[in-house]
């Protein structure tokens, strides 16, 4: 499999705190758990990849394009999702704001609605479609950003805590939309470990390093037998 994210020496300076130092760092399974406590480092990683923060130092290469230098080409090839659906969601209906999430693609119009109603038909919100789009349930939303991500099917999705807000029976059919092998690579930061031990690989972050990597089970165990001491 292909390198999806290549870090070398990546630094991320916020002032004088450096919240990165010196990431080096290849993701290449389909799916891959950033986790680590609050304040490791792992979000801004992940926003790093994704193109919103910009790195103060280091090399980072997300399938070979470079974030901050190529990021109207990579754009296209990159989802992201995260915490809170509110921030993702902007149109007035939930139809409409999947629509959005192709409207640059500029689809012929009965294209357009086939690729919306698919994605719908997916994420099992068809009956939601012409339903404001804020007044859905906190699954429901989570869900339509998930919709709104993968109906431009993507090559990499970024997810930062997607089942944070989320009851046990949501997180878990948001994970399992996640984890869906449709094509894409999966890069989700997470406090859940039962879904970081879903995932094919994991890496721990600790101030702002990478403390650990490898199969995701593994990296898991020796993370909660930290915990415990």
């Amino acid at each position: 499999m292909s390198v999806a994210v290549h870090a070398a020496h990546l630094s991320v300076r916020r002032g004088e705190v450096e919240v990165l130092r010196d990431v080096s760092l290849d993701i290449e399974a389909r799916t891959t758990a950033i986790i680590g406590d609050n304040g490791s480092g792992k979000s801004t990683f992940a926003r790093v990849v994704a193109g919103l923060v910009p790195r103060t130092a280091g090399e980072l290469r997300v399938w070979g394009l470079d974030p901050g230098r190529d990021a109207a080409a990579l754009r296209p090839r990159l989802a992201l999702v995260l915490s809170n659906p509110d921030a993702q969601i902007i149109m007035p209906t939930v139809a409409e704001d999947v629509a959005l999430s192709i409207r640059s693609e500029r689809l012929p119009r009965a294209e357009r609605d086939l690729r919306v109603k698919a994605a719908l038909e997916r994420f099992g919100l068809e009956s939601l479609a012409d339903r404001p789009a804020h007044d859905l349930s906190g699954g429901q939303k989570q869900l339509l950003a998930l919709c709104g991500a993968f109906v431009r099917r993507p090559d990499l999705v970024v997810a930062d805590e997607p089942t944070a807000f989320l009851d046990a029976r949501n997180a878990r059919t948001v994970a399992d939309h996640l984890l869906a092998d449709t094509g894409h690579t999966l890069v989700v930061v997470t406090h859940d470990l039962a879904l970081a031990r879903r995932c094919d690989r994991a890496v721990l972050f600790a101030d702002g390093r990478v403390a650990a990597s490898g199969i995701a089970a593994d990296v898991v165990d020796a993370y909660e037998r930290a915990l415990a001491c």
